[in-house]
């Protein structure tokens, strides 16, 4: 199955892939991710946000490299990877708000969580 939809996610060979799903897509989705924490929002608008990104990659896909436009598979494929991509990115920028706008009561540990500091 996991092959499968490998396949579908990469009509046009790993570099287009590579390009604009990993580049492009998943720097715009980690970007949308960290704005979304940036405004204290939820974590919903990063999965349609997301959604969003990975429509217009494939249309990316069909305009420029004569992709398939209507792939569900690939549509799939392209959202997950994106999501992980924009929950990391907003995960990693929350924990890092949290340090920031409160640092006498959160600490960061590591790069994606806080906790309450010693003595609260």
């Amino acid at each position: 199955m996991l092959d499968a939809l490998l396949a579908a996610a990469m009509p046009n060979g790993p570099f287009v892939f590579v390009l604009l799903t990993i580049v492009l897509g998943g720097g715009a989705a980690w970007r949308t991710g960290q704005a979304v924490a940036e405004a204290w929002g939820a974590l919903w608008p990063v999965i349609a946000y997301t959604l969003l990104i990975a429509a217009a990659l494939r249309f990316l896909d069909y305009a420029l490299f004569s992709g398939p436009l209507l792939s569900l598979s690939g549509f799939a494929a392209d959202f997950i990877i994106l999501c992980a991509f924009a929950l990391l990115g907003h995960r990693v920028r929350r924990a890092r708000h949290m340090s920031e706008q409160y640092p006498w009561l959160f600490e960061r540990i590591g790069l994606f969580g806080w906790r309450l500091r010693r003595g609260w």
